[in-house]
This record gives C-alpha cells, structure tokens and sequence, in this order.
C-alpha cells in the first residue's frame, strides 16, 4: 500500500515517566519534566512505531511539557521531527485539585485509602477542587469529535501524545468501556494504543505487536 492509498490510523499515546511519576505524586496540572528515564521510553516508542511501519500526518498534544516533550523525541526516532504538531488544553491531564503535589501514600493517610482509590479511579468521583473523570470526558472527547475525528474521516494519520486520564476519557468511547469498568483500564507511562478505521466508520484498537 503506496502513501496515496494507505489507511488512516490512529495512536493514542501517554507521556513517558515524569518527575512526579517517579516520586509518586499526583500531578493533574502540575508541569514535570520527563526522567532519564522517561526521555528513553519515549525514544523506544518512537522505535517501536518506526518498526511497526507507523507514518503520521498531524500530532496532537497537551500544553504540558511532559506529553511535549515525548512528542519531540519520538518524532525525531520517527524521522519526523518536521510533522505539524497541534497542542490544546482539551488534552491536558485531568485537574486533581487538592491531591496535586502530594504523595500517593501522603494522599491516603490524609483522605482514606479508598477515597483516594476512587478519586483517581472511578469516573464521577471528584477530587476536592479539582475535575472528576466525566468533567475531563466532556472536553476531551468533543474535541476530539471537533477537530481530530474530522482529519482522520479525511484520511489523515493522527498521533495524539496526552496523558493517562485524558486518554482513559477518550477510551470510554472509542472502546464502548462502561463507566463503572474504566476503573480498572491503566496506561502505562510511554504505551502506546493503535487504532484503524472499521466499515461502519468506527475506529477498531488493533492487537498490541
């Protein structure tokens, strides 16, 4: 299959490992840098895509440097450091409020193991002062109706490097998960999720290599 007729695809990737991934803490909002090792997994991505024949027409990020920077580098493993990128803040991380900066552990001591569970996990649960799961589903998902879904209808290939729960948002409709099941879907730091369009115009995640 040439350039002019290959399919379009879909990734959806989370950020490699930040500083606050490292150390634990609930980021939300906050804007870590990525680790040594989190340069390293974005650059295995990148790899990883490469070898798997992946090609890319338009990026889209966050407006935070951890989903920023894993975008540079695995472009530049892709030969594509030149690809138009577009960041939005529909992408960024969820709002965690209160729980922002603070440790795991620290954050359970304070509020209860399962409180904090399920502010993190579940989708309606809100986080003092900050955004449940479905209050980041309703900017995510319309942007992604609004401005990704409409290049990939017109055949573009689209890369969208954000975070776990603006992912997981976007999950609970490409993949029909129900809201009470997406407690226990988790990306991992740098995985990355392929998708290809169906004949019903449905996008279908394709088996991991």
């Amino acid at each position: 299959m040439n350039e002019t007729t290959r399919a379009p695809t879909l990734v959806l990737m989370r950020h490699g490992q930040s500083e606050d991934n490292a150390r634990d803490l609930f980021s939300g909002l906050r804007d870590p840098a990525l680790t040594p090792r989190g340069v390293e997994e974005a650059k295995a991505a990148g790899r990883a895509m490469r070898a798997r024949g992946l090609h890319f027409d338009v990026a889209f990020t966050s407006r935070l440097q951890r989903a920023q920077t894993t975008l540079s580098l695995l472009l530049s493993e892709l030969g594509r450091p030149d690809l138009p990128v577009a960041t939005d803040a529909a992408l960024n991380e969820r709002d965690y409020g209160a729980l922002a900066g603070l440790n795991k552990t620290q954050a359970r001591a304070r509020f209860g193991t399962e409180q904090v569970r399920s502010w993190r996990k579940s989708y309606a649960a809100v986080p003092p002062g900050g955004e449940s799961l479905a209050m980041a589903a309703a900017r995510v998902w319309p942007f992604f109706e609004g401005t990704i879904l409409p290049r990939l209808r017109a055949g573009a290939s689209v890369l969208v490097v954000a975070h776990g729960n603006s992912l997981r948002a976007l999950l609970v409709q490409l993949d029909g998960i129900a809201p009470e099941a997406i407690e226990d879907v988790n990306l991992g730091t740098a995985e990355f999720l392929t998708y290809a369009p169906t004949p019903e115009g449905r996008w279908m995640r394709k088996p991991a290599a």
